[in-house]
């Protein structure tokens, strides 16, 4: 019943306690009680009794790293990826799926509560299967020896040597090595960035930070190894400046029934798997509302499928995502509604609203729509933490919530998506 666990990060001399575990954590971590405060201990599960060594105190509390199981949970399950422990990007590949999903649909009960949201109808977890992720965006360092790339180690800016990863789409997996072997030929030891691949419908689109520019040898090698490896397009960015060296052909995504082209490094939904999801609750809450405006609308998710039967307004602050939206029924606006959201008249003319903001929320946005809404808003967020303040600020502007649908497109992170409805 016991089993030896890999300790992450560099090994110190600290002191071993025995501690079992209670919860877990925001981030997926264990969490256990020592000495009357909270003990935070990775890679464990609720009822564990584990053997950990403390190595640093936070004013959160004190986090150890696991150095032994000496009660086993029924919930373990063994890591689909042999990178588990070293790679930051997952922390829950060792709890069974059924209780990830409730763990998350739970984080989003608990964001509610602690804003007094406790009577809200929390829906089952949707869970997107792993193997269906279609952008990554690697880090890496090339060396004396070759070329590291792969995600950084948990907590560290170390980067964990990428063979495998059973969360991403194949499409991508299969050009790991490949873009391994690019980027030792044309850049010097010592440089580093990141390396964003995206899958479009016709093709992968790879953008490269460079230390400098490619010379013309550079460029030739870029251009024979996208069009070895089919790329839909290459590029390489260089202080935030993105220069394009190849499109074989069109980068194109479909929302719904409409196409768009985005530029190199866009933002979009995680899975198609993920985006459709969403979609399709969004669709429910708006029904047969018009017009409609789409905040925060990026590459135009949801407005393009919108779009299909009502007129939308997409607004968003990067304008090359607004830019790259075509369609007879949207009309596009770059604003930053961080700073200036979208407020007054400008917001009552519509008969809905859809708003997916980053992980920071929509607090200011959220606070015009608490004043002048329209009688149906659908929100979207991954951080259930700034969405439950954000739907604190529609409450007390006179909404009423709707159920919250849990859509998990990150498994084996403590990531989740989720989608609400609210009504005047």
């Amino acid at each position: 019943t016991r089993r030896r666990l890999k300790a992450s990060g560099k090994k110190q001399q600290h002191e071993t306690v025995e501690v079992t575990i209670k919860t877990l954590g925001a981030r997926g971590d264990g969490v256990g009680e020592w000495n009357g405060a909270k003990l935070f201990v990775p890679f464990t599960l609720p009822g564990e009794r584990v053997r950990a060594r403390v190595n640093r105190r936070t004013g959160e509390g004190i986090f150890a790293e696991p150095v032994e199981i000496l009660e086993r949970a029924s919930e373990r399950v063994e890591p689909a990826c042999p990178h588990f422990g070293d790679c930051g990007g997952c922390s829950l590949q060792h709890l069974h799926g059924t209780m990830q999903a409730e763990w998350k649909r739970q984080r989003i009960i608990d964001a509610l509560a602690q804003r007094g949201l406790q009577d809200v109808t929390v829906e089952p977890t949707v869970s997107i299967a792993p193997g269906t992720r279609r952008r990554a965006v690697f880090a890496y360092r090339v060396t004396g020896r070759g070329a590291i790339i792969g995600f950084n180690a948990r907590a560290s800016n170390q980067i964990v040597n990428q063979m495998q990863c059973p969360l991403l789409d194949k499409g991508i997996s299969s050009l790991v090595d490949p873009v391994r072997g690019i980027v030792k030929k044309i850049c010097p030891p010592g440089a580093g960035g990141d390396i964003s691949v995206t899958l479009g419908d016709d093709g992968a689109d790879v953008c490269i930070d460079v230390s400098k520019p490619p010379d013309l040898d550079g460029l030739e090698l870029l251009s024979a190894f996208g069009r070895d490896h089919d790329l839909a397009r290459l590029s390489w960015r260089l202080d935030n400046q993105i220069v394009p060296v190849a499109e074989y052909r069109s980068v194109v995504l479909k929302m719904g029934d409409a196409r768009v082209s985005p530029p190199p490094g866009a933002f979009l939904q995680a899975s198609r798997e993920g985006e459709a999801a969403i979609a399709a609750r969004i669709d429910v809450i708006v029904g047969n509302a018009s017009p409609v405006a789409d905040l925060f609308c990026g590459l135009g998710t949801f407005a393009l499928r919108l779009a299909g039967r009502t007129t939308v307004h997409a607004v968003d602050g990067d304008a090359s995502l607004v830019n790259a939206i075509r369609h007879g029924h949207i009309t596009p606006e770059v604003r930053d509604l961080f700073r200036n959201p979208l407020a007054g008249t400008d917001l009552a003319r519509f008969a809905a609203v859809v708003f997916d903001p980053p992980r920071a929320g929509a607090k200011a946005q959220a606070q015009c729509l608490a004043e002048d809404g329209p009688p149906i808003i659908a929100g979207v967020s991954c951080n259930p933490a700034t969405f439950a303040r954000d739907a604190r600020i529609l409450i007390d502007g006179g909404y009423q919530m709707d159920t919250v649908l849990p859509i998990d497109q990150f498994p084996w992170s403590a990531h989740v998506e989720l989608v609400a409805g609210f009504s005047r």
